[in-house]
């Protein structure tokens, strides 16, 4: 029953944490099936160490850790195929609205910051995760996550403020 209770637990993770953490890695990457197969992913991963996960003391935060780094490093992969094979290829957007406007032009907004201001403003607001967790997330000082968080707010909020254009047509 040994072996058998491990799977049990990582089903009952599943059913607890999954949305939430494609839901988190959404808000990450702006593309659903990329945000669902790190997920999948870092449950498979689970599945095939189920004593190691039933040892971690938060493994809807170690699961959150693995799915972020495979899509940093799908992400890092991406970029270098690009920059060897594919100079001349426009880059598009992969965001797909959400249902509500609201959420939409966060999204959008999103899709535009810089990976490293995204990465933690996703973490710390939407994930609702404390500053030293999205450092030791992200393997980065707690500083840096600050100064990032800062920042990305800064950016965001231009992002998502009305321009006078926006303002005058709707006066």
């Amino acid at each position: 029953m040994g072996g058998n209770s491990g799977e049990v637990a990582i089903a009952n993770l599943y059913d607890d944490c999954y949305r939430r953490l494609v839901t988190q890695l959404y808000a990450f990457t702006g593309d659903l099936a990329e945000a669902q197969d790190a997920v999948q992913e870092a449950f498979a991963r689970a599945l095939a160490r189920p004593k190691h996960i039933s040892d971690i003391e938060n493994p809807e935060a170690w699961l959150r850790t693995v799915a972020v780094n495979l899509v940093r490093r799908r992400w890092r992969r991406r970029r270098l195929f690009d920059t060897i094979m594919m100079r001349t290829r426009p880059v598009t957007s992969t965001v797909e609205p959400g249902p509500e406007p609201d959420r939409t032009d966060l999204l959008a907004a999103l899709a535009q910051l810089p990976q490293a201001y995204r990465e933690v403003i996703v973490l710390h607001h939407l994930a609702d995760l404390p500053v030293d967790e999205v450092a030791t997330t992200l393997d980065l000082p707690v500083g840096t996550v600050k100064s990032r968080l800062s920042r990305g707010r800064t950016a965001l909020a231009t992002r998502l403020r009305p321009s006078e254009a926006e303002l005058s047509r709707h006066a």
